[in-house]
């Protein structure tokens, strides 16, 4: 449980703000007397150090960001002419810059004028559609292979100019205008854009136009979903009167790079280009991380190729972005050739660099090859710092593998003169407990003290959550007391992980003894303190003791939050007590809190397990309704319910709403229906939906094709079937199509069907196509029909398949006693011709 803040910047890492703990990150510059500026996001190289330094005096190198200068409401030096401009071309989406909700992990809006329609709200209203303003190909740009050296285009001739970071300003001063009057009446309005009036847009445009360049800048960090802030970004642009300073593009890649937007980022570069905003390496590092957060390593190094056409020269910090997204992205050893090429162009690597490529072997698991690096370092000119031994520590933190850790500590002493202090063990500490190490933790824990550091509560209570989450609950509650005998009074955040320990184990009287003892330490239990509880009671049976503790909330002075419903009502939920559960989740709506889709999905389907779908269905049209996040899969489950109830006029019914609700029917819910039609013999109906489910570009799964076969087989429509079976082929392979079709045929013994059907089949010959072909051979011989078997056992010999000799033996049994020795004979020749049999076993099966 990490608690950001204090004297350092933290860059990403649980943060949180208000703890007395230091982050070290690792990101540019030098140890407390000097700081290097450098420009770019390079973005948390080692994310165990930040999450896990809480405590002691920051000795890492840090970052410091900076943009591009300009005064309020102007542009800054124009740098990109038209030709420059059409290289960047190739950053704009062949598919009109829509980003898919799987690939990006949300969907990017569309509307470039959300506000504009007053008629909607601010999320209703956004329609963006900026193909005009980015129009282009992507792949004019972001083509070529992945491996290919054409990234490295930018490192061919060397760089005229390697001034680090002239012409840039540090972004300061945004932490205060953070509580700025304006900045917090503009961010409330936005809050309220589920409930948008034609009133509260002109307020904001009003208020936009009084905003100073780093006012807007707060606006879009204070925003806790990044879309949020990319909307206003675009809004904002469009407006009279108005136009974004500088500073506000780089503080919006800036946002963006900590996301997996990474089509929103490539857009507010265009649009940079566009309005001829001087572009410097650091607004493509921005485009690289985001890129490479989305897992699209080739499109964030082809960055540097569209760099490197409009004009932008490479620099140290570009360089070491470049490294970062390699390495991230398993690299390593086109991490370690980039190095050498921009070596070669004048570009000397500094501490970050090698932080990078350290990390990147902890990650291959080449933990001797990091340290031999660390050893390099000084003879490459750069000595290295106390991160760099921290990323190999917490590489052997994780392996726990302590004794070598130990010696990392004196060669860090004794080759580049780094004592370890207080950072030093605090790192150890965290990084040990996070993995359940909690043991370990507690040694090094004593050498700490034993050598005069003070290991502050954040450390105590990494052990503590480290013993809890193992189970050793009395162990971390020795651990608690013996910080009272100290001194070093627990916080909430110690006393709550204890809470949840006991509640692990059913200790519950134990843990609410402990909530009692908090009040006594001056400890006051909060909302996730009580919310641990009452998952304890949840999981124990007693749902309607949380549910009462619930009640009482406001004479103990604290508000449940949407986690403690969502708590409560999954433990009613699991105790069978739905009408409590869905009372429970009206009642959180009315209190603002929304249900996720998988806490409503949950829901209903306990429901229609319990055959109560109309309760169901209402359920869900209720919170859809409330402005809930109710998906296509909550649709299918209700529309699986009614189904399962026999009752397809219903299901029709909730499967034609979807479309008036702009829930678009997926390939599983298609399905579905299709199977229900299938069951009422409606197979013309089903026919039709499977038409218009392929017709809407749904690739059909697995689950549809086993559907399909079934109903139609069990119907004996298999013309219809084959015909069907074509169009879906068509559109997604299935290897095992056809030996489905012949296996349920002759499930409902329809043999002659399937036997026609044995030529598709034994076109590949395959493993499969044998048991196939197996399977109708048993079908055959049941039906008293050996001819048949003997057939298809001479058909898989024609391609080199060999039937099953146990099968065999039987066909030619009941081929002797049909008076057809000559079939039985031959059948046993074939298996002596290939060796299977001898001849005198093939005499003994005839006799």
């Amino acid at each position: 449980m990490g608690r950001g803040g204090g004297d350092g910047n933290v860059v990403g890492g649980d943060g949180g703000g208000g703890g007395k703990g230091v982050a070290v990150v690792v990101v540019g510059g030098k140890v407390e007397a000097e700081i290097l500026v450098v420009v770019v996001v390079v973005v948390v190289v080692v994310e165990e150090v930040a999450e896990c330094c809480n405590g002691g005096k920051v000795e890492a190198t840090m970052v410091k960001v900076t943009v591009v200068g300009g005064g309020g409401g102007g542009v800054g030096r124009p740098r990109i002419n038209s030709r420059d401009s059409a290289h960047l071309n190739g950053l704009d989406d062949s598919d009109d810059g829509i980003a898919r909700v799987k690939r990006v992990g949300a969907e990017e809006s569309r509307d470039l004028n959300m506000y504009d329609n007053p008629k909607v709200g601010f999320e209703k209203g956004c329609n963006f559609n900026d193909s005009d303003e980015f129009g282009g190909s992507e792949e004019e740009e972001f083509g070529g292979e992945e491996n290919s050296d054409d990234d490295f285009k930018v490192l061919d001739s060397p760089t005229r100019n390697v001034k680090e970071n002239e012409g840039f300003r540090g972004v300061e001063g945004v932490e205060d205008e953070l509580r700025h009057p304006l900045v917090k009446e503009i961010c409330r309005l936005i809050d309220l854009r589920s409930a948008w009036t034609p009133k509260f847009e002109g307020e904001l445009r009003h208020l936009l136009r009084s905003l100073k360049p780093l006012q807007v800048c707060a606006v879009l960090l204070s925003q806790a979903d990044e879309r949020v802030a990319l909307k206003f970004f675009y809004w904002a642009d469009r407006q009279w009167r108005y136009r974004h300073d500088p500073i506000v593009y780089y503080a919006m890649l800036e946002v963006l790079s900590k996301t997996k937007l990474c089509q929103g980022a490539k857009r507010v570069l265009r649009l940079m280009v566009r309005r001829k905003i001087a572009l410097q390496p650091e607004s493509f590092g921005y485009v690289m991380v985001s890129y490479s957060r989305a897992g699209d390593l080739r499109k964030a190094m082809q960055v540097l190729t569209v760099m490197q056409k409009s004009g932008v020269e490479p620099n140290l910090s570009i360089c070491n972005t470049a490294i970062y997204v390699l390495v991230k992205g398993n690299k390593l050893e086109k991490a370690l050739k980039f190095l050498e090429r921009m070596q070669v162009i004048g570009i000397r690597p500094d501490v970050v660099t090698y932080n990078c490529l350290i990390k990147g072997y902890c990650d291959l698991h080449r933990v001797e090859d990091a340290i031999e690096l660390i050893s390099e370092m000084s003879f490459k000119g750069c000595s290295p710092d106390k991160v760099s031994y921290y990323i190999v520590m917490c590489f052997l933190c994780k392996e726990k593998r302590i004794e070598e850790v130990r010696k990392l500590m004196e060669k860090m002493l004794s080759e580049s003169n780094l004592l370890p202090d207080q950072v030093t063990y605090n790192t150890l500490i965290h990084v040990l407990s996070k993995h359940g190490h909690g043991d370990e933790a507690i040694g090094f824990l004593r050498e700490a003290e034993e050598k005069g550091f003070l290991v502050d509560k954040i450390g105590y209570s990494a052990i503590v959550h480290s013993f809890c989450q193992a189970g050793k609950i009395d162990t971390a509650k020795e651990l608690v007391n013996e910080m009272l005998s100290k001194g070093c009074t627990p916080d909430v955040v110690t006393y709550t992980d204890v809470v949840n320990g006991f509640c692990r184990i059913g200790e519950l009287d134990q843990a609410k003894k402990l909530l009692q003892q908090m009040y006594k330490h001056g400890c006051k239990p909060n909302t996730v303190s009580y919310t641990a509880l009452l998952n304890g009671l949840c999981r124990n049976g007693k749902s309607a003791e949380a549910r009462e503790m619930m009640n009482t909330s406001e004479e103990e002075w604290w508000v449940p939050n949407a986690i403690t419903y969502s708590v409560v009502m999954h433990g009613f939920r699991r105790e069978g007590k739905l009408s409590e559960a869905c009372e429970l989740v009206r009642e959180m709506i009315r209190k603002g809190f929304f249900p996720t889709p998988v806490e409503i999905n949950l829901l209903i389907q306990s429901l229609c397990q319990a055959g109560r779908v109309d309760d169901a269905k209402k359920l869900m049209e209720e919170c859809l309704n409330k402005g809930c996040a109710v998906n296509v899969v909550n649709f299918t489950t209700v529309i699986h319910g009614f189904c399962q109830k026999e009752d397809l006029d219903s299901a029709l019914s909730v499967f034609d709403d979807m479309y008036l609700s702009n829930k678009h029917p997926d390939a599983i819910t298609y399905t579905t229906v299709i199977d229900a039609l299938g069951k009422k013999g409606k197979i013309e109906d089903a026919i039709e939906l499977t038409k218009k489910m392929l017709h809407k570009g749904l690739v059909p799964t697995p689950v549809t094709y086993r559907a399909v076969i079934h109903q139609f087989c069990r119907h004996g429509r298999v013309d219809d079937l084959l015909k069907l079976l074509e169009k879906m082929l068509s559109r997604q392979e299935c290897r095992t199509a056809y030996n489905q079709v012949i296996e349920k045929l002759c499930s409902f013994g329809n043999l002659d069907e399937a036997y026609k059907l044995l030529g598709k089949v034994l076109r590949t010959a395959s493993r499969i196509d044998a048991n196939t072909c197996h399977a109708l051979m048993e079908s055959y011989l049941s039906k008293g029909i050996p001819l048949s078997s003997y057939k298809i056992a001479c058909r898989m010999f024609n391609r080199n398949l060999i039937p099953d000799l146990n099968i065999c033996e039987k066909v030619t049994k009941r081929l002797m006693l049909d008076g057809k020795s000559d079939e039985a004979d031959k059948l046993m020749l074939r298996f002596v011709e290939r060796g299977r049999i001898s001849p005198k076993i093939k005499q003994n099966v005839q006799t």
